[in-house]
């Protein structure tokens, strides 16, 4: 028996199958609103949610993340699709999963985790605006408008042309989509304690198709196809020609690093959440990229690893890599057996599923946080990002955050060199810091603590360190909070200041 089953709590098989269930049914809601939220027929979102699972759960460096179609990439996806036709996002996909497969094979992953967070909470941030405005229109049975803004200007009028009193389509179908809301937050709110895997997206959509089946409502309904083979495109002879046009080859690029930086945050936040292995960086780079390069063959959604779908698997007991694996089974069996059952599901209800999944991206609290306890700085950087997400795209947001993430690098330009210096003894380990602790500093630092040993109680010295910003000061604080919740024994020797923003 390998070390790493013998670690598994008994009964792991129970639990992962019982988790695998969870996530199926959190996943197959998200799949198909996410790739409605795409410009996409959904059941693209299902092929890539069964190559997550089938393919990525298996080689994943992250054994208790799912991927799957993400909301983070619906708006650049939908904005390729709308500008090049969906025969171009095959090829654009294959080329980022090969940048994410040679970023994986030479160890690049690391220097993800240095994106400062203010940077990719701003940019979700801002995804989840475009969401909300974008599936607000979805809920009256229309289609989202061409960009964010032209979708925020026409929410007046959608509102304004109701009319109470001749409940045509357009009102029922609003009725359906704000029925599913309601169930979706209610649920999740007031849901018994021994049902509380049961998701909130499951209930909603359950719940607003029985009503439109039973009352025989006329709104629009999901469309899939009779086979999942149908949903796959096989590549043609002419499938690479679409990238000789250079700003596809850039949308490659920016698909490979938001997909890359988006897996590799949520995968630290399910580090969190257990004790088991921690994630392979790397390894998991390389799995997402294998999960993308098939992605594009068969013409699906690009994937990330996902935190909703994760943070169910983890709270659902899983313990392995098979839960993952199995929810990818069971999205291929009821594709392939209950396609019909599918063809039920009103528009509307994955509209209203996807208005409260955007709604939850927009984190205030984060920027809040990065105010009171980073300064103006921060802050700033975080609201650039989500303004110029949602009023320009996706790609100048995030690198005009990432532009001004440099800024907090000058008044330290001349120690940006942090050396870290490890000693052991029988007793405890030391690491000493000696530098400014920038996001420069993160793959390094990141690296070092890693490599620690388990359980060993370890002291931190801070005195060389003049600054702490705000990436590497999260990384710390969340670092030592796992230490201390496993009880091991952590000394911070440093200024005043540090101590305090480490203990924030």
């Amino acid at each position: 028996m390998t070390p790493a089953a013998a670690s598994r709590p008994q009964g792991w098989m129970v639990r992962d199958f019982a988790a695998s269930i969870v996530v199926f049914l959190v996943a197959m809601p998200l799949c198909m609103g996410i790739a409605i939220a795409s410009g996409v027929p959904p059941e693209k979102g299902l092929v890539t949610g069964i190559i997550g699972g089938l393919v990525v759960g298996l080689f994943a460096g992250s054994p208790l993340q799912v991927s799957g179609p993400a909301a983070g990439l619906a708006v650049i996806v939908f904005e390729l699709v709308r500008d090049h036709g969906l025969s171009a996002l095959g090829p654009i996909l294959v080329l980022a999963g090969a940048f994410q497969l040679a970023a994986g094979i030479f160890k690049l992953g690391g220097w993800f985790r240095a994106i400062s967070p203010a940077v990719v909470h701003g940019m979700l941030a801002g995804i989840g605006a475009l969401i909300v405005v974008g599936q607000f229109h979805t809920l009256f049975d229309a289609k989202p408008l061409s960009n964010g803004l032209a979708n925020l200007a026409a929410v007046p009028g959608r509102v304004l042309g109701l009319d109470p009193t001749n409940m045509s389509s357009t009102e029922i179908a609003l009725g359906i989509g704000l029925f599913t809301i309601v169930l979706m937050v209610g649920w999740e709110k007031l849901r018994p304690a021994a049902l509380k895997l049961v998701p909130g997206a499951l209930i909603g959509v359950v719940g607003a198709t029985l009503v439109a089946w039973f009352a025989s409502l006329g709104v629009v309904r999901v469309s899939v196809p009779e086979s999942i083979a149908a949903a796959v495109t096989v590549p043609g002879a002419s499938f690479l020609s679409p990238l000789a046009d250079p700003a596809l080859i850039l949308s490659a690029v920016a698909i490979a690093f938001i997909a890359s930086a988006e897996t590799l945050l949520s995968a630290a936040a399910v580090d969190r959440m257990h004790d088991g292995v921690r994630t392979d960086y790397n390894k998991e780079l390389r799995a997402q990229g294998i999960g993308n390069l098939l992605c594009g063959a068969a013409g699906a959604l690009p994937m990330t690893g996902v935190i909703v779908r994760s943070s169910a698997n983890v709270q659902a007991g899983a313990t392995s890599r098979w839960s993952a694996v199995l929810h990818g089974v069971w999205i291929l069996g009821f594709v392939a057996l209950l396609p019909w059952l599918l063809r039920e599901i009103p528009m509307a209800a994955l509209g209203g599923v996807l208005v409260v999944t955007g709604a939850r991206l927009i984190s205030l609290k984060h920027v809040t946080h990065l105010f009171s306890h980073y300064g103006v700085l921060p802050a700033l950087i975080w609201v650039a990002t989500f303004v110029l997400v949602v009023t320009t795209d996706l790609l100048t947001g995030v690198l005009a955050g990432i532009a001004l993430s440099l800024v907090e690098l000058a008044p330290h330009v001349r120690r940006l060199n942090l050396k870290v210096a490890t000693a052991h003894n029988d007793e405890r380990s030391h690491v000493s810091l000696d530098g400014a602790a920038t996001f420069l500093s993160v793959p390094k630092l990141n690296k070092t603590l890693d490599a620690l040993p388990e359980g060993k109680p370890l002291t931190l010295v801070l005195h060389k360190v003049p600054a702490i910003d705000h990436s590497c000061a999260e990384l710390l604080r969340e670092w030592l909070g796992r230490q201390r919740k496993r009880g091991v024994d952590v000394t911070l020797l440093g200024s005043p200041k540090h101590l305090e923003r480490l203990a924030a």
